[in-house]
């Protein structure tokens, strides 16, 4: 004998013949009960069609140190989906994205209809809950809970970042952030946006969660310490952005950037090509107003009146010329300038 199953045919035993009866009415079969439809899907929020004003990364989440999924160049249009809850980085198909989404800058993308687009990612329900900050300027991310942990990257101005608890004080909150120990690291309070951070769970040094609780006493804001901007390794021949006008594409840029001195990147370059005989510039400063703008036409400098400041100026320059705006920092040889800017030009019409 084996393990193996024996089909074994039984014999029916022979009965002997039963006296006929009457049949009975066949009884009735219940019908099937009705199988309750699925729920519909949810309604699809239809794409906002877009269109960039320059050359762009892509990347896998609404800051720059998100990985890098591919570049887009000027005039590539795309469709957005989403945008953060600072309104600061928009979320467009992307094929070679998670799911088949990335993220870009929204002041390098020009939308048809921006106000149409929902906030997902983070909280989209409630973006003051206290799971997402928005970074107010270049911030160091570090290992610990203070500026004597190591330094893991850094964080531009801008960028979202997902909040994952804080120290016993609140000084200092703990961020999802891929280079860091356990994909985790520590930021200065003082230099993000966040509410709600009472609900966060306090995290000691070692990683351990120790509670909810709100610190008694409230901490000091500390001083914002200035920093030397990022060297974006830029120069007259490899300019940071590049932008051509025409008269059915880009008709307005929007450039924003960081320069220092006398450390950090302490100038930038911006090329564009206009179509027109005049374009509208302005440009806003925080920080140190010690900014110098210099204009260049076919690298010859050309006069140019123009600095920190709302207003808006008229520049002349020839239509199919290369022009560069030359963006730097006053040299300084005692305490650190650092000036964030933002640079908007625009085909007048």
């Amino acid at each position: 004998m084996t393990s193996c199953a024996v089909r074994v045919n039984e014999a029916v035993p022979t009965t002997a013949a039963l006296p006929s009866t009457a049949t009975l009415p066949p009884s009735m079969t219940a019908a099937p009960s009705d199988t309750p439809l699925p729920p519909p899907p949810p309604p699809t929020v239809a794409p906002v069609e877009g269109t960039t004003s320059t050359q762009i990364n892509v990347r896998s989440e609404p800051s720059t140190a998100g990985n890098l999924l591919g570049i887009l160049p000027p005039n590539t249009s795309v469709l957005i989906v989403g945008k953060d809850p600072g309104g600061n980085w928009w979320q467009i198909l992307y094929d070679q994205g998670t799911d088949g989404k990335g993220w870009v800058t929204a002041q390098y993308v020009t939308a048809t209809n921006p106000d149409a687009i929902p906030v997902v990612g983070g909280s989209s329900v409630d973006p003051n809950s206290g799971t997402v900050a928005i970074v107010q300027q270049q911030i160091n991310v570090r290992s610990g809970p203070g500026t004597s942990f190591n330094a893991l990257g850094t964080l531009n101005a801008q960028d979202v970042v997902s909040l994952t608890g804080k120290d016993s004080n609140g000084a200092w909150l703990q961020i999802t952030y891929t280079a860091g120990p356990d994909g985790k690291g520590w930021v200065n309070a003082a230099f993000v946006q966040a509410r709600g951070v009472e609900n966060l769970p306090i995290i000691t040094e070692a990683g351990q969660v120790v509670g909810t609780g709100t610190p008694t006493g409230i901490p000091l804001t500390p001083t914002p310490t200035i920093i030397p901007a990022w060297d974006d390794h830029d120069s007259q021949n490899n300019p940071l952005a590049n932008v051509v006008f025409e008269p059915n594409g880009t008709r307005a840029f929007i450039y924003a950037g960081d320069v220092s001195s006398p450390q950090g990147d302490t100038e930038d370059w911006i090329q564009f090509k206009p179509d027109q005989q005049t374009i509208l510039a302005s440009i806003t400063c925080t920080g140190s107003e010690s900014l110098q703008v210099e204009l260049l036409e076919n690298g010859i400098p050309v006069d140019l009146e123009i600095g920190c400041g709302a207003q808006v100026k008229r520049i002349l320059v020839k239509p199919n010329f290369t022009y560069l705006l030359h963006v730097s920092a006053a040299s300084s040889t005692e305490n650190l300038q650092y000036i964030h800017y933002t640079i908007k030009l625009e085909t007048s019409s």
